[in-house]
């Protein structure tokens, strides 16, 4: 390809420099004759033209002779500015792919003449993997086998073959003869190289990385894929360990092992730390391969989540990361700056004798790199060279923030250092719980690894829990969570390196009961928090659907439990915004019922599929899924049940069309009873809801699932008074948009009038005195039952509504505001009901049991509840019930006139 004058220039004079300044570019000019003519004229080839050899030669000499041309048009291109970094390492890189395909493609067909060439596949890692070879590169493929696809010679085992095809391939690359060579393989990164086969089977391999891999393995496959051979067996060994790679729940041990890697490289390579002459590009302080490891450890802590920051290239993953929020911007743009430039000296250095070497040199070499460069001398690149090499050093070091001194062994010293931290009184009891854990009172410290992870994290942890409102109650709810948990190793590890979790977690501890049980039965709920994000209002009920569905295809319990994990995580988060005081209650509560709206359609969405592989569908017929209750309004609490009703649109006469064919009602009732059981049935990845269905149809004496049909002649004929009250907070959560539809329309005929006559204050009286007697209210601020509480104001609020056939909305806000509008409530009701089902939120984390919450937790309350303390929120309360009860005393005495 041509390029402009200036280009033409700039190539020229690369040539000249390269000539000079490189011994092995310069014998690559005297071979290349016509190449460098090509180069001289302002054409630079395409990586294509480079491959034009003579297809008679042996595939190895015509490989060495591609491999020397591509050499010198990558110099020369890069050398001129003609090819950017990017463009040099992605041709570099194309070219090792290029390469061990033809190797593989040709000692398959070498060893099996007559065979289809598949069966192997070379996996590509580090730099090949991320499209970043160097210039003077070795590649280091993962050989991989199929035993029942690989083509071998009659009586030979398919590990021997493999191994025998894997050191033809070998060969192919590295042997060395006149025309040079064309690729150095290093096979070491395999599962156990020192003992393992070149060549592994596909599921020895996996097996190995499932069971039995280490930390820095998961970061090299950061950068993996498929190179070259058997391209579907390639995919399929990557898909079975992406779990492996990308972990929603991390280990933090994993991120600890690569920082300690860091630290072997720099003692290992010592000589190469200090900046200067000698300095080692790749491994010194400030070098390439923290600029690396920067990323991947932040890829580590946060690809599990958020596939967006799995780049496998170093500077798309920090661009990445800061688009995310996960790093500074000014530091991200740092280290790809540096990066940028460190692997262009790189393979400045590398062009010289065509040697793996990142070391600088020293005197007259140095400066011949310079000069090659086009700088003037070697005190030139030096200064080019340092700042970014200072920057990035003190970025990386930034990952090891000063650890805390350690706190005292002795009991007595020990308790006067929780005094000091904030324990005051209970600094004696904090300090006996602290020897407990020491002395491996519960099973999950009794390891040296927990140990040593606990007395990592135990400053931080101690000096958070000290601050935290509640000191005591913090500490003693932690040795409740150790005492209940299998193992605490990752717990503190990642206490430890995210120490700001800690002081979150001391005010879970503090405040929120049913938040500590949760996470002493599953830890790692507090991974979710590690992102700044997990304290933000949760998104759409769309957003939400598309965050919990798998991004790859699961099997259906395996998607199940990956729509558990993200529902319990951002559950939890939603508790944490309340205890944190980030949110207001109202908020926390519509985020509760969107992310159950959105659990509802990933699992009766899963189930419907699922169900048909074996009876097909009812032609003309489909599910939905009626929420009332809070879901159906809108405004859900952390213990919130779900109530749903399940219908089905068509003839109920019907068939499906599947293998097992059903009749459609026996068909919906046993899909039902399996979404209640996707959504119901706690497994090792946790629980989600408790769901009640007695609001249907006749109740707990009626079917599960009824036709929309059947329902609609139940509710004007049939329901009771009680259910047209469900009813008005009705609405369709499953369900094509047109049987929705259908379903809203049925439902607000019935409220609009057709239903039968009945007295509905008598009949809501009776109910409201029903519920008294058998669910009487828990605790002096059970808001809910107390009388002049949440149940009467939405008593009201329904018998108004069906007496008046008006005002009808799912969401009491907008129904209450209907009325008031049209004079039929009190315009402060909307007020009422805002403030009590702030309040109900918030006690169902701090106080579950209804009564007033200790100090600590009261002043949280009257914070989330913009008061000034627990006085003022109490004689709110009084107040409100008063207004309520008087309201619902003058209402529940009304009486139809409809009828």
């Amino acid at each position: 390809m041509f390029q402009s004058p200036q280009d033409r220039q700039k190539l020229a004079a690369a040539l000249d420099r390269a000539e000079r300044y490189s011994p092995f570019l310069a014998q690559l000019i005297a071979r290349e004759r016509a190449l460098v003519a090509k180069l001289a004229e302002g054409a630079l080839p395409s990586p294509a033209a480079l491959r034009d050899t003579d297809d008679s030669l042996p595939i190895a000499t015509r490989l060495r002779i591609e491999r020397r041309r591509q050499a010198l048009s990558v110099a020369i291109g890069d050398l001129a500015g003609v090819l950017d970094l990017s463009a040099v390492t992605r041709q570099l890189t194309d070219f090792a792919d290029y390469a061990l395909d033809a190797a593989i493609r040709a000692a398959l067909i070498e060893r099996a003449p007559g065979d289809e060439p598949r069966g192997l596949v070379g996996i590509a890692l580090g730099k090949q993997g991320s499209r970043e070879l160097n210039y003077s590169s070795d590649i280091d493929p993962l050989l991989l086998f199929d035993p029942a696809t690989l083509p071998r010679r009659p009586r030979e085992a398919p590990e021997e073959a493999a191994v025998r095809i894997g050191r033809r391939v070998i060969e192919l690359l590295q042997a060395r003869d006149a025309d040079g060579y064309v690729l150095r393989v290093d096979l070491r990164l395999r599962p156990s190289p020192e003992v393992t086969p070149i060549v592994l089977p596909v599921e020895a391999a996996i097996s190995h990385y499932e069971s039995a891999a280490l930390p820095w393995e998961r970061a090299a496959f950061i950068r993996a894929r498929v190179a070259a051979g058997d391209q579907p067996l390639g995919d399929y060994f990557l898909a079975a360990i992406r779990s492996f790679v990308w972990r929603r729940s991390l280990d933090f041990g994993a991120v600890r092992e690569i920082r300690s890697i860091s630290q072997r490289i720099r003692d290992h390579h010592a000589q190469g730390q200090a900046f200067g002459p000698g300095y080692d590009l790749k491994r010194g302080r400030g070098g390439i391969r923290e600029c690396e490891f920067f990323a991947q450890i932040h890829q580590l802590i946060h690809g599990g989540r958020e596939p967006a920051v799995r780049a496998p290239a170093t500077r798309d993953a920090l661009a990445a990361l800061s688009q995310r929020g996960f790093i500074d911007a000014g530091d991200a743009a740092a280290l790809s700056d540096a990066y940028t430039l460190l692997r262009t000296i790189e393979h400045r250095v590398q062009m010289i004798d065509d040697r793996q070497t990142h070391t600088l040199p020293a005197g007259e070499a140095l400066d011949n790199v310079a000069r090659l460069h086009g700088l003037e001398d070697g005190a030139a690149l030096l200064a080019q060279l340092a700042p970014p090499v200072e920057r990035t050093a003190a970025i990386y070091a930034s990952l090891e923030p000063e650890a805390p001194a350690g706190l005292p062994i002795d009991r007595d010293q020990l308790a006067g250092a929780m005094a000091e931290l904030g324990f005051g009184d209970h600094a004696a009891l904090a300090a006996d719980r602290v020897a407990r854990w020491r002395g491996g009172t519960y099973p999950a410290l009794r390891s040296a690894a927990a140990q040593a992870a606990l007395e990592a994290a135990l400053p931080a942890l101690a000096k958070a829990l000290g601050a935290a409102p509640d000191p005591a109650g913090a500490v003693l709810r932690l040795d409740d969570m150790l005492a209940g948990l299998p193992s605490a190793l990752n717990l503190f590890r990642l206490l430890e390196a995210q120490p700001g979790l800690a002081q979150l977690l001391g005010t879970i501890l503090s405040h929120a009961p049913p938040l500590a049980e949760a996470l002493g039965r599953r830890p790692a709920l507090l991974d979710g928090l590690i992102d700044a994000t997990a304290l933000d209002p949760l998104g759409s009920v769309a957003d939400l659907v598309a965050q919990l569905r798998p991004a790859e295809p699961l099997a259906y319990e395996a998607l199940l439990d990956h729509l558990r994990a993200g529902v319990n995580e951002r559950r939890f988060a939603l508790g944490a915004q309340l205890v944190a005081a980030s949110s207001d209650p109202l908020e926390i509560a519509g985020g509760y019922a969107r992310l159950a709206e959105a659990a509802i359609e990933v699992a009766a969405a899963a189930s419907v599929a699922e169900f048909a592989k074996r009876h097909g569908q009812v032609p003309g017929s489909e599910l939905v899924i009626l929420a009332l209750g809070r879901l159906g309004g809108g405004l859900l609490t952390h213990a919130s049940d779900l109530d749903l009703v399940y219908l089905f649109t068509g003839d109920h006469l019907a068939e499906s069309d599947g293998e097992k064919p059903l009749g459609a009602v026996l068909y919906y009732n046993r899909l039902a009873q399996r979404v209640s059981a996707a959504l119901s049935v706690p497994t090792p990845a946790g629980a989600l809801y408790e769901i009640d269905t007695r609001l249907r149809p006749s109740g707990a004496q009626g079917p599960l699932v009824v036709s929309l049909a059947g329902f609609a002649a139940y509710q004007r004929g049939e329901a009771w008074t009680w259910e047209h009250m469900a009813l008005a907070r009705a609405r369709a959560v499953f369900g094509s948009p047109g049987a929705r539809a259908a379903v809203a329309g049925e439902i607000a005929a019935v409220l609009g009038g057709a239903r039968p006559g009945r007295d509905i204050a008598a009949d809501a009286r009776a109910m409201r005195a029903e519920i008294a007697r058998h669910k009487p209210p828990a605790g002096p601020l059970d808001v809910k039952l107390l009388p002049g509480g949440l149940v009467d104001l939405e008593f009201a609020v329904h018998v108004t509504q069906l007496v008046h056939r008006t005002g009808f909305d799912p969401d009491l806000r907008n129904a209450i505001k209907h009325l008031a509008g049209e004079g039929l409530l009190p315009p402060t009701l909307g007020a009422a009901h805002d403030f009590f089902t702030r309040l109900l939120v918030a006690m169902r984390l701090i106080a579950p049991g209804g009564h007033l919450p200790g100090p600590a937790s009261c002043a949280l309350l009257a914070q989330v509840l913009q008061m000034s303390g627990c006085d003022q929120v109490v004689a709110r309360v009084e107040a409100l019930r008063q207004e309520i009860a008087t309201l619902w005393h003058a209402i529940g005495k009304v009486e139809d006139g409809a009828h």
